[in-house]
């Protein structure tokens, strides 16, 4: 049985000039009915955080925003024992991209984005299934903590920072997505996912992925590239990797020489074997743009 509920988030009157402060703008309640929580999230502008909170409600919003800069569509589906959230932060006056491109080069602090502020926070008590959208602006998401089962962020223009900052993840995670097209997208700490299976997606934008410590369980990492950048962030080389590349004459590979080829298009570390434990699997394709291995530290 589905139940639907629909909520009109008012804007709270902020004061303190055209930042406001910092206040609470709506909170979704736990129900003991839902035990997975599917949280879906677009915002267009702005400079979002996700944080985790030891708080039982599945999502806190706070905003410096008013009910006049931004429209919010909110909704809550309850299916089964899964509980979906979505939540549409939208601009009213969206910045063209001429405007949008102005503001990064000039620094326009009046009408930057960057001075609207959304601080959403997430239990550390049930699981969720995030999906992230982002368009513009920025946004750091610290997972540190939380039980996520599946997680995929994209990103248009938006520059978008996301890891686990102190603590591993609650479970073993199913998938990590990322799709960046013209912004950039940077995730810190990946062996504290947990993450069994990686996609990454790169159009023209730039994307960096920090495996720099052992993973806690095999990792199959796919990915490809169009005519952006891809920066891979190896751990030391007591770690088993497998590297399987397609490229072209229009791409560049750069590799460490800790990965040696042992067949077409395939390269090793000497700590590899297939029944190698805790290993980073990479199945990579470039067409005009760049993939660059380094090793962490150098």
């Amino acid at each position: 049985m589905q139940k639907s509920f629909w909520l009109t988030v008012c804007g709270i009157a902020l004061v303190g000039g055209a930042m406001g402060q910092i206040k609470k703008q709506f909170t979704v309640e736990n129900t003991q009915a839902c035990e997975n929580i599917k949280l879906h999230l677009r915002a267009n502008s702005g400079n979002c955080y996700i944080k985790p909170s030891q708080n039982t409600e599945i999502l806190n919003v706070f905003s410096n925003q008013d009910e006049s800069s931004y429209s919010h569509n909110y909704r809550k589906d309850i299916h089964g024992k899964t509980c979906e959230v979505y939540l549409n932060l939208e601009e009213t006056q969206t910045e063209g991209i001429g405007q949008s491109i102005s503001t990064k080069m000039f620094g326009n602090t009046e009408t930057s984005s960057a001075n609207r502020l959304w601080k959403m926070y997430l239990t550390d008590t049930k699981p969720y299934l995030l999906e992230l959208n982002y368009g513009m602006g920025n946004a750091h998401v610290d997972l540190s903590g939380l039980a996520i089962k599946k997680l995929k962020i994209s990103t248009g223009s938006a520059d978008v920072n996301v890891g686990y900052m102190s603590m591993e993840n609650q479970v073993d995670m199913d998938t990590f997505s990322v799709k960046v097209d013209l912004g950039s997208l940077n995730v810190k700490n990946l062996n504290l996912s947990r993450t069994k299976c990686m996609v990454a997606d790169v159009g023209f934008g730039n994307m960096m992925l920090d495996f720099s410590n052992t993973p806690l369980i095999t990792n199959k990492i796919k990915g490809s590239v169009g005519a952006g950048n891809l920066v891979i962030i190896l751990p030391s080389t007591q770690t088993p990797v497998l590297v399987k590349i397609q490229d072209s004459w229009l791409c560049s590979v750069k590799m460490p020489g800790t990965l040696k080829k042992v067949g077409e298009n395939t390269f090793a570390t000497a700590s590899y074997s297939k029944d190698a434990k805790n290993a980073l699997i990479f199945d990579l394709d470039v067409s005009m743009g760049s993939i660059i291995f380094k090793e962490a530290g150098h």
